[in-house]
């Protein structure tokens, strides 16, 4: 198993959850400005169209995209991991519930905040957008541990890695304490800890 990656993007996410669950696998560094394999200079393109990470090759050289399914996938092969409920149950609709709420209300917000070309007016505008989300996700977190409630699950490790981009786009999160405070006890985890130093994201 391999998942193609980029430094503190997206695909940090199934990292986490690679190592919470306990697989075997190897990493693959992927540029995603030159869309080039790293090192050397591998084209990314054949492995995803869409040019984007992250991607899951199986060992049978099949190949997922798009992070919340790859998580799901990585989370029914281990249920035993309980980072996804079992699937027909309304706590896993609430889990996609949360999987796209990230994804949309959250991940692609963030987008604008990433591309040189973003007129400094609408930076603004994103960052305000972001901080009505922080909001809701902030009350949200009263009285959980984890966004599930005391069991750390898929959604766990993506709104991780989304909202860790605050640190590399100077949004302070200091007027929204269970934000913090969760960001905090997520980080703090071994396994998080394991894919952040793999990652080079910390020292």
């Amino acid at each position: 198993m391999k998942l193609y990656y980029a430094q503190g993007a997206c695909s940090l996410s199934p990292h986490i959850v690679l190592r919470e669950a306990g697989y075997d696998f190897d990493l693959q560094r992927v540029d995603l400005q030159a869309k080039k394999l790293k090192p050397g200079d591998g084209d990314f393109w054949p492995v995803n169209p869409k040019g984007q990470v992250p991607v899951l090759e199986l060992d049978s050289g099949e190949r997922l995209t798009e992070g919340p399914a790859i998580v799901q996938y990585l989370a029914d092969q281990k249920p035993a991991s309980g980072l996804a409920p079992a699937n027909g149950t309304m706590a896993r609709y609430h889990l996609q519930e949360l999987l796209n709420f990230i994804t949309s209300d959250l991940h692609k917000i963030f987008t604008p905040l990433f591309r040189p070309t973003t007129p400094e007016e609408y930076v603004k505008i994103t960052k305000d957008n972001l901080a009505n989300k922080f909001t809701y996700l902030d009350k949200y977190l009263a009285g959980r541990q984890y966004l599930m409630g005391d069991q750390f699950t898929v959604a766990d490790a993506y709104c991780f890695t989304i909202l860790n981009w605050t640190k590399f786009k100077s949004i302070d999160l200091a007027p929204w304490p269970n934000i913090r405070a969760y960001m905090d006890r997520v980080a703090a985890r071994p396994k998080v800890q394991e894919a952040l130093k793999a990652e080079g994201l910390l020292k």
